[in-house]
């Protein structure tokens, strides 16, 4: 079709030119706005200037067509074919590129605000200060395209495929990243802060200086990536590899990093104000010196001597274990839920919900913490809802009164501090007890639930993964032998037996040696 003919019938009204061959034709600067070009060739054509705001290109054949600067707002283009098309400052705000074929593609400064290019094909485009905002770009195929200084703040990148691709000094605050692919990609100095990159896939990535402030990397794969210098300050890097990563000099400050991976990781000069010391990995770490200062000045330095790693950082959650020797069932579970319910409100220490692992003959419950100093006090607490609270509690305090008259002139000034504190926090759990007011419903849910009343163990495990046996009822492990025999019954009877088997003195000093010193 000749493009006078095409603009005549245009000016007369016509919109339908579906399927019409302009390959190679000359409409730069033309008005063609709500046209319907669905299956055009328009492959070679020059639409530089262009208005087609409106427009539908649906499956239209744009493949190296100069675009630049035309008018192509809420246009229609899904599943067309713009590969190798020239699209400097071309406007796409609003457009719908669904399935588009964007192999390198120029698209310097183009804007597309607000445009829907999910499961679009823009590997190797170049897309360098473009304005992709809100834009939804999940499932789009980015790999190796150029977007250095683009702007994807709030955009929808959900499983995007960026690897290799090239996001330098780019802007994707608050972008949603989850499960997005990031392998080898450069984000140097690019902007992340309150992203979501949970799960995201960023092995080998540069992210030199980049701003991940308030950032999710919670179960990310950061494997051998270069965070240095990078601001990681409040970001969730939990459960999250970094493996091989380089941290120097990064600032992680209030991060919370509790099951990260740092194995041979590098964190000389990182910041680490307020961040948890427990539950990482770091065989292997290289780390000659940390910054702890609050604003991470260097007022407030921190060197890691031979073996200094090992002692700054520790790879276990202080934890309570309490193994009951039957499987939870539903009406147990919701009596437990609504009974450490009512003791969180009166104790806040108990705030953090167990972990359950439920097996087909045993239930562990498991609350961990931050401190190893906080072990007896949420021990003394936790086990109130079971049958065993009170030998539990008093193998506790006597566990306690042994450790403290072993003290004076054994244990060195640290060790004595972490008993002290041991000490405090159990008298606070004691007083709190006295206090707690359970629902009336309670008791009589307990007694009609068994699972309260089935044997039980608890034990103590500190930072250093060393373990101490607070209580093991002897009918654990032996309920079942007699199947005959009523539980209650046998519970009973056992209960006028129950032996008050203490750790030895020695094994609690060692355990209490393995304590995280917070101030090393």
């Amino acid at each position: 079709m000749r493009v006078e003919e095409l603009l005549k019938r245009y000016t007369a009204g016509e919109r339908d030119f579906t399927e019409a061959n302009l390959n190679e034709a000359n409409l730069s600067g033309v008005n063609l706005s709500g046209i319907n070009l669905t299956g055009a060739n328009l492959s070679v054509a020059n639409l530089s200037g262009a208005n087609l705001c409106g427009a539908n290109l649906t499956e239209a054949k744009l493949n190296i067509a100069r675009l630049s600067g035309a008018h192509l707002g809420e246009a229609n283009l899904t599943d067309a074919d713009l590969n190798v098309a020239y699209l400097v400052r071309v406007d796409l705000k609003g457009a719908t590129l669904v399935r588009a074929k964007l192999i390198r593609a120029e698209l310097i400064r183009a804007e597309l605000s607000g445009a829907n290019l999910s499961g679009a094909n823009l590997s190797g485009a170049t897309l360098t200060e473009a304005t992709l905002r809100k834009a939804d770009l999940s499932q789009a195929n980015l790999r190796g395209a150029n977007l250095s200084g683009a702007s994807l703040t709030e955009a929808n990148l959900v499983q995007a495929n960026f690897q290799g691709a090239d996001l330098s000094r780019a802007d994707l605050s608050h972008a949603d990243l989850r499960g997005a692919e990031l392998r080898q990609a450069n984000l140097t100095q690019a902007i992340l802060s309150g992203a979501d990159l949970s799960g995201v896939n960023l092995r080998w990535a540069v992210l030199s200086g980049c701003n991940l402030r308030w950032a999710d990397l919670s179960e990310a794969k950061l494997s051998g990536a270069d965070l240095s210098r990078a601001d990681l300050c409040n970001a969730n890097l939990l459960n999250t590899s970094l493996v091989h990563a380089d941290l120097s000099n990064a600032y992680l400050i209030r991060a919370d990093w509790v099951g990260a991976d740092l194995t041979g990781a590098t964190l000389t000069g990182a910041k680490l104000h307020a961040v948890s010391r427990l539950g990482i990995k770091t065989e292997g770490m290289i780390c000659k010196w940390v910054d702890l200062s609050a604003n991470g000045d260097h007022s407030q330095i921190h060197w890691l001597k031979n073996g200094g790693v090992e002692q700054f950082f520790h790879e276990t959650l202080p934890t309570v274990r309490i193994i009951i020797d039957a499987p939870l069932d539903q009406a147990a579970h919701f009596a437990l839920a609504a009974t450490y319910y009512q003791i969180t409100k009166q104790y806040p220490g108990l705030a953090q919900p167990p972990s359950i692992e439920v097996s087909s003959r045993r239930t562990v419950l498991a609350f961990k913490m931050d401190s190893d100093d906080q072990l007896f006090g949420t021990a003394y607490v936790a086990i109130i809802p079971f049958n065993d609270a009170a030998i539990t509690q008093k193998n506790l305090i006597a566990l306690m009164k042994m450790i403290q008259a072993h003290d004076a002139g054994n244990l060195t000034v640290k060790e004595s501090k972490h008993v002290q504190q041991l000490s405090k926090s159990l008298n606070q759990a004691i007083s709190k007890v006295d206090q707690i007011k359970i629902s009336t419903s309670f008791p009589k849910i307990g007694d009609s639930i068994n699972f309260f009343q089935i044997p039980t163990q608890m034990v103590l495990i500190n930072s250093r993964d060393q373990r101490i046996s607070v209580y093991h009822h002897p009918a654990f492990g032996k309920r079942l032998i007699k199947k005959s025999t009523p539980v209650n019954s046998t519970t009973t009877k056992l209960a006028e037996v129950q032996r008050s088997s203490l750790a030895p003195i020695g094994d609690m000093v060692e355990f209490i040696k393995g304590f995280h010193n917070v101030d090393v």
